[in-house]
């Protein structure tokens, strides 16, 4: 084999898949080639692949710089497994739930070539194996049936242009009629299967010749372009840029893409209305949802407190004496208010009192009697706090009992919920649909507390709930902005209210010092001293854990220095991936990991920004463990597409999380996001100690460039009476 040559032509057994990425299908195997005395690296795409397969190949050797040498190759072709090792090979690689490497080896001995033909054909005689049971066997024949129909999913996905391991949702959510079903419309995939976009369905849709201006893709593109649009935190958009969008995103002319917005308008799948003297349209349910909230809160406002009259004069001294701390000037006006508002909203940043303040609320109103219920958006939240009201805190969407089998709640108007006084904390990180529903469960009898920090992100969902709520002067506001005495020897809390009002931070070195810049101008530096920091030099000074207690919070998930890049450094400096591992999604687990789960889970009782570690690894069951909050989770290697490793994440990722230490890159390489609430929100993660990595610059940029770009939504307009 020389190296250079083109169109070489090479066959050989999969021994391991080193990475596999689930949309582009690209891959990284190690193969046992014929005549080659060592495994070979080869890189290519594959819709699925897995140990013990035979791969045909053609294409050519490179002499990677970091890798060395690799065989690129631009055909790549799995088939079965023959030998009898690629057999057990495959049978071991965890495909197939039941089988593991144990009972590949047992399966081989026994049955031989034939063993895959006997699964299907006489699966009684599986158990003539020792310790394969009527359970274990009724598990790999079904794994086996799966197998293949996700195979005959995948070949025709792959045939139509779509190398991705989906296929497993794609057939938990079609059944059987997953072919037929896409054929008829491809653009559903879009629509129902999380992790295909718009893109991949068009690609389907191209092989399976829909035409570019045919009004199903038209239409489908529309829904597209508002989808988009959500992510970055609309709820709609003016016509004439949703236009552009949709004209810039599937490349049809804006006429048709206006006869095609009528289509969808007649259909109601999407909403036109004004926002200010802007013509716009909205997805309905986000349009619905916001309305919602508006009528809502004026319906509770409309109805009398839930609690007989407080004379605050009175009760501001009781508290005070309970409690043994005495309230500012501007916390006893806003307890003044409280007992007298049906819906108040509390906003401020850290060290300010927010937290004494409301204790000092829910004292007083307990003492006559007043039931309450506490929530907030993410688990690390509810936990702070119950442990800063010592009351039961919960997640909104325990609170409102999430329901598994509809993605909705079974609290809401027809099953209310029972209290009188609802806090809800950390309320920037509150969307509109997600408010949208706990206002449908609060019954019109109940007062409601919001508490929040309007400077932080918005919400990573759709909407400026906080910033609207505010902003509309319909509803009360106590705005604290007094930094308290034992809060103000914080540098982290000063810096957070100077980078707030525009300012440079000071990070002078001063002993006892929470608050610190390491200065890097290049990335690879960058990437070298952030490691240093994490893995030596914050445990050797603070004696704090590098994977329990610091957290790595990015500016974005791209580039040498966003989330994905550094979780893969950081994994190996701090938990290198030994014998003991899965790859699937395009990411490596191993027992020991900090994982986050990324999606709302209501079967498993996890959410979206729960962090976790991976306690076991279990080949046989073809699963894993996490433990989050001393929890033990099962996760099938099917489903890792819910996980990510959690060394690093975005800041975005963070909100509403406290950690002991937060360590921040910071470079121009993150222009697109350095905005002064991102900075903010990232800095005020951080208990113990914040380190900031990187360039002066990027700093500076953060600081003075304001909040980032307008949101898109109608609830401030909603609610101006």
């Amino acid at each position: 084999m020389t190296k250079g040559q083109l169109g070489e032509a090479l066959a050989g057994l999969v021994e391991r898949v080193t990475f596999h990425n689930a949309d582009s299908g690209f891959c990284v195997l190690r193969v046992k080639t014929r005549g080659q005395r060592d495994l070979i690296t080869v890189t290519g795409h594959a819709a699925a692949i897995a140990a013990g397969e035979w791969v045909q190949m053609s294409g050519t050797w490179i002499n990677d710089r970091t890798h060395g040498l690799q065989f690129k190759a631009n055909f790549l072709r799995p088939s079965a497994p023959t030998t009898l090792e690629g057999i057990e090979k495959y049978l071991g690689s965890g495909m197939i739930r039941g089988i593991g490497p144990v009972y590949a080896t047992k399966l081989v001995r026994a049955f031989g070539a034939a063993v895959f033909e006997l699964i299907e054909q006489e699966p009684s005689r599986l158990r003539e194996v020792t310790g394969i049971g009527p359970k274990r066997a009724a598990r790999i024949v079904a794994g086996w049936a799966d197998q293949k129909v996700i195979r005959e999913i995948m070949l025709f996905l792959h045939a139509n242009g779509v190398g991705t391991s989906r296929a497993v949702r794609i057939y938990k959510t079609y059944g059987t009629e997953a072919v037929q079903l896409i054929s008829e419309n491809p653009y559903r995939l879009a629509r129902d299967i999380r992790g295909i976009g718009f893109i991949t369905a068009d690609r389907v849709a191209e092989k399976l010749g829909i035409e570019k201006t045919a009004m199903i893709r038209v239409r489908a593109g529309i829904s597209f372009a508002l989808a988009e649009a959500m992510d970055e935190g609309h709820c709609g958009l003016p016509i004439d840029e949703l236009t552009q969008l949709t004209e810039k995103l599937i490349e049809v002319p804006a006429p048709l893409i206006l006869s095609a917005l009528a289509l969808e308008l007649e259909a109601g799948e999407v909403v036109a209305d004004t926002v200010g003297d802007r013509d716009c349209a909205f997805l309905a349910g986000l349009y619905r949802a916001e309305e919602g909230i508006a009528t809502r809160l004026r319906v509770l406002a409309g109805f009398g407190l839930p609690w007989p009259a407080i004379d605050a004069a009175k009760a501001i001294p009781w508290v005070e004496a309970q409690t043994g701390l005495s309230l500012a000037e501007s916390q006893r006006v806003a307890v003044e208010l409280s007992l007298r508002s049906k819906v108040l909203v509390i906003t401020g940043g850290p060290g300010v009192g927010k937290t004494t303040l409301v204790n000092s609320i829910l004292k007083i109103v307990r003492a006559k009697g007043v039931e309450v219920a506490l929530c907030a958006p993410t688990g690390r939240a509810a936990k702070r706090l119950t442990e800063s009201t010592g009351l039961d805190g919960r997640t909104i969407h325990r609170l409102l009992e999430s329901d598994p089998k509809t993605g909705g709640f079974k609290r809401d108007e027809e099953n209310p919920l029972d209290c009188d006084l609802l806090v809800v904390d950390e309320a920037s990180m509150v969307d509109v649909l997600l408010m949208r529903a706990l206002l449908k469960a609060l019954p019109d009898r109940s007062a409601l507390l919001i508490v929040g920090d309007v400077d932080q992100l918005p919400s990573v969902g759709p909407g400026q709930v906080l910033g609207d709520l505010i902003a509309s002067d319909a509803i009360p506001v106590v705005r604290l902005t007094e930094v308290f005495r034992q809060a103000a020897q914080s540098r982290i809390i000063v810096n957070a209210h100077r980078i707030n009002r525009g300012q440079m931070p000071e990070w002078e070195a001063v002993e006892g010092s929470d608050f610190y810049f390491v200065d890097a101008q290049e990335p690879e530096d960058g990437v070298r001293k952030l490691l240093s920091v994490v893995r030596d030099r914050i445990p050797a000074r603070f004696g704090l854990d590098p994977v329990r207690d610091v957290q790595v919070l990015c500016p974005m998930n791209r580039g040498g220095l966003g989330a994905r890049a550094l979780n893969i450094e950081l994994q190996q400096a701090l938990n290198p991936p030994g014998e003991s591992r899965v790859e699937r999604f395009g990411w490596t687990f191993c027992p020991g990991d900090k994982v986050m789960q990324v999606t709302n889970d209501y079967d498993r009782d996890v959410f979206n920004g729960d962090l976790g570690v991976i306690t076991s690894l279990d080949m046989e069951e073809s699963e894993l463990a996490v433990s989050f909050e001393g929890r033990e989770v099962i996760y099938g290697f099917g489903e890792l597409d819910e996980l990510v490793l959690a060394y690093a994440t975005t800041i975005h990722k963070a909100q509403g999380s406290e950690y002991p230490a937060v360590v921040i890159p910071l470079t121009t390489q993150h222009y697109t996001m350095l905005a002064r609430n991102l900075l903010y929100t990232g800095v005020t993660r951080g208990k113990r100690l914040v380190v900031l990595v990187g360039q002066r610059k990027a700093l500076a940029i953060a600081v003075r460039s304001g909040d980032g770009r307008r949101r898109w939504s109608k609830l401030r307009e909603w609610l101006v009476p």
